[in-house]
C-alpha cells in the first residue's frame, strides 16, 4: 500500500471515513487486539514457536481459564492464531502464530514503544 508523506497517513480509500468502520484496518488490528491480556497472550506466542493451553496458564497464572479462552478463540477468529488437534489420549492441542499473527510483533513493539515514551500515569 502507498504511503502519504507523513507517518500514520496511509493514501487509501479507506482513511478518508469520517466514521469508525469495521472495515478500516485500524479497527480490524484493534478488534484483533481487544480485551485485556490479548497482547501478553500475543507476546507469548512471539516467546515461544508452539504452546500448549497448559504452556500458556503457566506462563499466564493470574489469566483465568475462561479469559484464555476466549482470547485464543478471538486470535484463532482473527486468523492471528493456529489451533491445532492431534489425535490420542488426552488429546494434543497446540496454539502457534500464523505468518498474519506474527506479523502483530512489530504491531506491539510499536505501541510498547509509544507507551514507554509517555510519563506513567497515576
Amino acid at each position: 500500500m502507498a504511503r502519504a508523506g507523513r507517518p500514520g497517513l496511509p493514501d487509501d480509500a479507506r482513511a478518508r471515513v469520517t466514521a469508525p468502520s469495521p472495515s478500516c484496518p485500524v479497527e480490524i488490528t484493534l478488534a484483533a487486539l481487544r480485551g485485556r491480556w490479548t497482547t501478553l497472550l500475543v507476546r507469548e506466542l512471539l516467546r515461544h514457536e508452539r504452546r500448549t493451553y497448559s504452556e500458556l496458564a503457566a506462563a499466564l497464572p493470574e489469566l483465568s481459564d475462561k479469559v484464555l479462552t476466549d482470547r485464543l478463540a478471538q486470535l484463532t477468529a482473527a486468523g492471528a492464531v493456529e489451533r491445532t488437534r492431534t489425535p490420542g489420549w488426552p488429546p494434543a492441542v497446540t496454539y502457534e502464530l500464523t505468518p498474519h499473527g506474527r506479523a502483530l510483533g512489530p504491531v506491539l513493539q510499536a505501541l510498547w514503544d509509544w507507551g514507554a515514551s509517555r510519563p506513567p500515569q497515576e
